[in-house]
């Protein structure tokens, strides 16, 4: 029986409604020594929508998760730890099956199918692993690691450890192999103002075309009793959170999150 961090006993069972259901270069995840008794498949669940449903904001023990866009070289630092032979053979956030021998990890907030290099800061030994799962829900922890990658950068004996995070490609790419160099999901928007008469819409966007030097306004034609509505959107938010924090701040009257 592999050792077991006390914390991880709610893992699996809390996250299982998270998931409703290039270049050449790629890394196989097969393990040729898993469990006779338990199969597990390894096969990369990369579906649209699999991506829709895992980068929903949700909630865990009370506190609200909301994943958001990363790009090639984004870094993070906190602490590692794993989970193992409890949880194998069990689906993860994304629909997969945990396998304790895969290089593959859980993370709170990125995309699922992000390539991530782990470095373990006491000893600089490092691995890249596959997000496919969430978690973990511990203050200060990271990510949590599978046994295989655990085991490669010596944290099963100690249970956790420091480590830099470094985002090195996605969907099973790495480095400058990938055809994609972020992230970016569905995207949110803020709703700032709706207009019947089309050239006032259009003024209106001109108006607020560079938006704290980050946010574009967009014009939305809809239809509402059968005439034209057109509706001018806010764009470049990385996430809901950022949607909410800009309209909760004031700056426009009345306006409200969207989504295409």
């Amino acid at each position: 029986m592999l050792s077991r961090i006390p914390t991880k006993s709610v893992f699996l069972g809390v996250i299982a409604f998270l998931f409703v259901g290039c270049g050449t270069r790629e890394y196989t995840y097969t393990s040729s020594y898993s469990p006779s008794s338990t199969p597990v498949s390894t096969q990369i669940n990369n579906s649209a929508n699999m991506h829709r449903a895992t980068m929903r904001p949700y909630t865990v023990m009370g506190k609200t998760y909301y994943p958001t866009k990363v790009s090639i070289g984004d870094s993070f630092s906190g602490v590692a730890s794993w989970y193992g032979d409890d949880f194998h053979g069990k689906k993860t956030s994304n629909g997969e099956y945990y396998n304790m021998y895969d290089m593959s990890a859980a993370h709170k907030t990125l995309p699922m199918n992000t390539m991530v290099k782990v470095t373990n800061l006491r000893n600089d030994r490092s691995a890249i692993v596959r997000i496919n799962d969430r978690g973990p829900f511990v203050k200060s922890r990271i990510i949590d690691l599978s046994y295989t990658a655990a085991k490669r950068l010596d944290v099963v004996q100690h249970g956790t450890a420091p480590v830099r995070l470094e985002v090195v490609g996605f969907n099973g790419v790495i480095g400058e192999f990938s055809k994609e160099k972020s992230v970016v999901m569905d995207g949110y928007f803020v709703q700032i103002g709706a207009f019947r008469n089309k050239e006032g819409a259009l003024n209106y966007v001109k108006m607020h075309s560079n938006v704290n030097g980050r946010y574009k306004a967009i014009l939305k034609e809809h239809e509402l009793d059968g005439k034209p509505l057109y509706r001018v959107w806010l764009s470049g938010f990385d996430s809901e959170e950022e949607a909410r924090d800009f309209k909760d701040s004031g700056v426009f009257s009345g306006s409200f999150i969207t989504r295409e």
